[in-house]
């Protein structure tokens, strides 16, 4: 079978599938809010798609499986890390933040993501490897869906040009205020702005491609940013207070002891 066709066709499984499970993830586990996850507005995440390309082509090697499962697994990582770098240095953006999470290299890759890339390569691998080709044989056979996988690739295809105009504007505004826009919060604010207003919001169009909107979600992302930031510096502040208060409390009581400790020696003697 071609190689690209099938490649094509997994690229849409995986960006499709890898949507659903982060929206879910964002739902119940996450934030708890249906926040439409990624860089596009439609129902797919590239990264996704690309992961499963990897996995089928790494899972190709004539090698030991945990091997396999570890070059899959580090291999994503490898591409989440270079997507994240290329969002964050060319257009002002990060998609997503590990910052508080234990081993991040600058925000965007940590262990505890590498394993879960781990564990959806061993679940392909020794779950769904072994019936691909099944599945690769029904779509030779069913061409008209390679139809459908050519209309997918043409909507994603404007949904990036349409999703890249919104992020060159956002761009802008990040550079003139020195800052790095979160997306995902970003979206989170227009969520809770539009909930406080009682205003209309749409979970695939959250960002609407008008420069006036655009600058006012930004500016309300921009102070609830400062506000979060604000609270965390008086957190740190008021945790070093009272572990200087507590420090001297601690030296005035060795103080009175070691003075009780000398007044009672005097009066023995």
């Amino acid at each position: 079978m071609n190689v690209f066709l099938v490649l094509a066709f997994l690229f849409f499984i995986g960006s499709v599938a890898g949507w659903v499970l982060e929206l879910l993830y964002r739902r119940l586990i996450s934030n708890g809010k249906w926040i439409n996850p990624g860089f596009l507005v439609g129902p797919y995440l590239p990264l996704y798609g690309f992961g499963l390309c990897i996995f089928y082509l790494i899972s190709q090697l004539n090698l030991n499986g945990i091997l396999i499962v570890l070059i899959m697994m580090i291999s994503v990582t490898a591409i989440e890390y270079i997507a994240g770098i290329i969002f964050i240095k060319g257009m002002g953006v990060k998609l997503w933040d590990y910052s508080n999470e234990w081993g991040n290299i600058d925000g965007l890759i940590c262990p505890r993501y590498m394993l879960f890339w781990g564990v959806l390569g061993a679940i392909y691998y020794y779950l769904i490897n072994p019936y691909i080709l099944d599945s690769l044989s029904w779509l030779q056979d069913n061409l008209a869906f390679s139809f459908f996988i050519g209309f997918f690739f043409g909507i994603i295809l404007i949904d990036t040009i349409y999703s890249t105009q919104l992020v060159v504007k956002i761009r802008k505004f990040a550079k003139e205020k020195q800052l790095i826009v979160k997306y995902e919060e970003f979206k989170a604010t227009i969520l809770e702005q539009a909930q406080k207003n009682k205003e209309k919001y749409s979970f695939i169009f959250a960002i609407n491609n008008n420069v006036k909107t655009i600058e006012k979600h930004l500016n309300a992302y921009m102070k609830t940013q400062i506000k979060r930031t604000n609270k965390i510096k008086k957190t740190i502040h008021l945790f070093l207070k009272d572990k200087v208060r507590l420090k001297k409390k601690g030296e005035n009581n060795e103080s009175s002891n070691s003075e009780s400790e000398q007044s009672e020696s005097y009066s023995k003697q």
